[in-house]
């Protein structure tokens, strides 16, 4: 039997309720009780107390034949529900590989973390010169056009308590590095829906996204693209704007809410 022992990692109920059902998806079988303290490193008091918990609430079911719990009808909808997750990510990133392909530059999906932008998925150019920002990137709100984005989102007085606590430090000659310039910047991003980053982050990189927004109008997330300044710049980049907006409207029709991850 495979060993898992993650029960000491958390603390949490939340954390050793999915433990559970790890421990049974990942054992592809009904598991009794004293196997899944095995795996998992539980008491014997919780192992009873969670599985009862999922049982009655339909996650967990009972297996006759073993004296053991399987998974239920929730687990099973849930597992359905995750792989069609799976699917509308396929069609996000295809509408991201489209973009590209149209702009001929690297094009970015992004979300707020806190007081910066996660890149949350990205199709890259095929030119070999290129800005390398993984997936999982975190980048900066004051320098970065998603950033202004989602700065231009917010309420007015809970935008300039932001800005108030940002730390404005000079990535480029370019960058804006005082809050009253860029609330003024924020403002205008705000009335235009459009970002732009015109070598502020990266010296020689230039950037312009527009918000994708939820069913209620709210930002959701950021679409943007960046190019290097000697193949195109802030100008050039803003002849792509109907481009970027007509993937936005497509990808705006996948969000049901907004997304911040804290």
């Amino acid at each position: 039997m495979f060993e898992m022992k993650v029960g000491s990692e958390n603390g949490s109920r939340s954390i050793r309720v999915l433990e559970l059902l790890e421990a049974l998806v990942k054992a592809d079988r009904p598991l009794r009780v004293a196997d899944l303290m095995v795996i998992t490193g539980l008491p014997k008091a919780t192992v009873h107390r969670l599985a009862g918990l999922l049982e009655n609430t339909g996650f967990l079911e009972p297996d006759l034949g073993t004296k053991g719990v399987t998974i239920g009808h929730r687990g099973r909808d849930l597992a359905l529900g995750l792989m069609s997750m799976e699917g509308r990510n396929g069609y996000r990133h295809r509408i991201l590989a489209d973009l590209s392909a149209e702009i001929g530059e690297t094009c970015n999906l992004n979300v707020p973390v806190g007081s910066e932008i996660l890149y949350l998925d990205r199709v890259e150019t095929q030119w070999p010169l290129r800005t390398e920002l993984a997936v999982g990137t975190r980048v900066p709100l004051h320098c970065t056009a998603s950033g202004k984005l989602y700065l231009a989102s917010m309420p007015a007085a809970k935008r300039m308590n932001l800005i108030n606590s940002l730390a404005l430090d000079s990535r480029t000659q370019n960058t804006i590095t005082t809050a009253k310039k860029l609330a003024e910047e924020v403002e205008a991003v705000r009335l235009s829906k459009i970002g732009t980053d015109n070598e502020e982050f990266v010296t020689g990189l230039v950037a312009a996204g527009v918000p994708i927004t939820d069913k209620t109008g709210r930002l959701a997330a950021v679409l943007a693209f960046h190019v290097p300044a000697f193949r195109m710049d802030m100008n050039e980049a803003l002849t792509f704007l109907p481009a970027l907006q007509r993937a936005a409207l497509k990808l705006s029709a996948e969000f049901v809410g907004p997304i911040n991850v804290e």
